[in-house]
């Protein structure tokens, strides 16, 4: 199962599809902010005129979205 920790391993390549959801981050905010979900969470609020409970949702559909992907990517075994 993908967490967060899984995404920000390869953030260069998450963060392209994370900035076409999310159009208001801002680059240079996310090396502060990345690596701590709850602190991206929080700055997602902010940016997007969210609530925290509604970027935590946000993310957590971000991460089904992106788990999909990994699968359809990856041959099964």
């Amino acid at each position: 199962m993908l967490n967060w920790t899984d995404i920000t391993k390869d953030w260069g390549a998450t963060y392209e599809r994370a900035k076409r959801r999310f159009p208001n981050l801002r680059d240079r905010d996310m090396m502060r902010v990345c690596k701590d979900r709850k602190r991206f969470e929080a700055y997602l609020a902010e940016r997007h005129q969210l609530t925290v409970n509604e970027a935590h949702e946000e993310v957590e559909d971000f991460l089904f979205t992106e788990r999909l992907n990994r699968e359809l990517l990856v041959p099964a075994s």
